[in-house]
């Protein structure tokens, strides 16, 4: 078949696939909603059908039980001792890791120094160093807000670290050259740079944090959610358990959108 000079072809029908693409590629947090639903919708499925009660509860009985876990004797102190806890270690985190990684970072010497011992205290398995913390903090709260702390720094420095390292040498001689202080070096070059990798930094910190006051709490605790976990755990209660499991998810989830929005407000400068 041929076509008339000038005539210009039909484009093809978009399938409906193709638009409902589109519409979710514009729309970011409708495909996430659609997502975490498709998951719940799985989860539902999985625990009515196919997996024993004994050891999975579906999310509509977590979520309507939920009531029951904070009538539980002891669980909303737990809640309280865990979130000061998880809050102290992640400031904590921040201000070390902050510290430690400009220091290697800036630093020729530092960098070829500490760096090597920093990244293989990062890949050692910190639960096999958990009785040192016991040892050396008791089983209170100290031990458990330590193992935090040895859990969150190291991220927070190597992306740290890596945000200095990526900074043009030129910046910083210029801003010397114009009589800037070490101060504003800081502030107006630095900083602004290392923006991202500072964040994302501070958000694997916060999981890491997260990771290491649950395990110790696991281990030694007899407060807090780490230990309710696997008090419900040994007694097969899926609903109490997945119930308090979805309390620390919106923990996390809170922590988390904190940081975003602190990434949101320094790096303004990036969007103008």
């Amino acid at each position: 078949m041929t076509m008339e000079p000038g005539t210009v072809p039909a484009r093809p029908n978009r399938t409906a696939w193709q638009r409902i693409k589109k519409w979710f590629l514009a729309r970011p947090g409708a495909a996430r909603l659609v997502v975490i639903l498709l998951l719940f919708i799985a989860w539902e499925i999985a625990a009515r059908f196919f997996v024993d009660k004994i050891f999975l509860s579906p999310p509509s009985v977590v979520f309507t039980s939920l009531d029951t876990v904070f009538e539980t004797n002891g669980v909303p102190r737990a809640l309280e001792i865990s979130a000061s806890e998880i809050l102290v270690a992640f400031l904590m985190s921040v201000a070390i890791g902050l510290i430690v990684g400009l220091s290697v970072g800036l630093n020729r010497f530092s960098h070829r120094s500490f760096m090597p011992i920093i990244l293989l205290l990062y890949g050692t398995p910190q639960i096999t160093i958990l009785p040192l913390f016991i040892l050396y903090f008791g089983i209170g709260p100290a031990s458990k807000i330590a193992f935090g702390v040895s859990h969150g720094i190291f991220p927070i420095i190597v992306t740290i670290v890596a945000g200095v390292q990526n900074i043009k040498p030129i910046l910083i001689t210029s801003a010397k050259s114009m009589g800037a202080s070490r101060w504003h070096i800081f502030r107006w070059v630095i900083f602004p740079h290392m923006i991202p990798s500072f964040f994302a930094g501070m958000r694997l910190g916060m999981t890491g944090v997260l990771l290491g006051v649950l395990l110790a709490e696991l281990y030694v605790s007899t407060a807090g959610i780490g230990y309710f976990t696997s008090l419900f755990t040994q007694s097969f209660n899926p609903t109490k358990l997945l119930g308090l499991i979805s309390v620390l998810a919106a923990m996390a989830i809170g922590l988390n959108e904190i940081v975003r929005r602190a990434e949101l407000h320094y790096s303004r400068w990036r969007m103008n």
